[in-house]
């Protein structure tokens, strides 16, 4: 062998050995990238997690505080709904106060109407005594006055001509 082709050999090993350790580099460098590739997954995996639970708790506040406004709201609403009826109710009672003043007679003028009313009766109970029932009209053409007479009952004077009037 000479010289050149033992140093092509020696290079040509030099160069396989190289190639190998090329290789294995590598082979390391595939390893370290899909540890790190893992190691990025699970680092974005908490990353992620710790942030939606954050964006979680600032959800459930939020809910807290929009049921809570919504509490703070019927409250309100239910308030207004009570003053209102109380103040209309205030106001149909005024009216009903005022209007019944007005336009119902006092107790001194219902005790006047009473004691005038009980004359009223004793008077038209004289008169119905007195004839005041009797059914008295006009008839026929003349309109001459003619009163109902009871014809079950007798008739009386000289000459049977008064008869009784119906209802006596």
């Amino acid at each position: 062998m000479n010289d050149e082709t033992m140093k092509c050999g020696l290079l040509m090993e030099t160069a396989q050995t190289h190639q190998s350790l090329a290789d294995a580099a590598l082979q390391r460098l595939r390893t370290h990238t899909q540890d790190l590739d893992a190691v990025v997954r699970d680092e974005i995996r908490r990353t992620l997690v710790e942030e939606l639970r954050s964006v979680a708790s600032e959800i459930d506040g939020a809910a807290r505080s929009l049921r809570s406004l919504a509490h703070v709201a019927n409250l309100r609403s239910a308030l207004w709904s009570i003053g209102t009826i109380t103040l209309g109710g205030a106001f149909t009672i005024a009216i009903t106060i005022v209007a019944t003043r007005s336009l119902l007679p006092s107790h001194s003028e219902i005790a006047g109407l009473t004691a005038r009313r009980d004359e009223l009766a004793l008077a038209v109970a004289r008169l119905e005594q007195r004839g005041g029932r009797i059914d008295l009209r006009r008839c026929g053409d003349s309109e001459r006055y003619c009163v109902r007479v009871d014809r079950n009952a007798p008739a009386f004077g000289r000459q049977a001509d008064y008869l009784v009037v119906a209802g006596y």
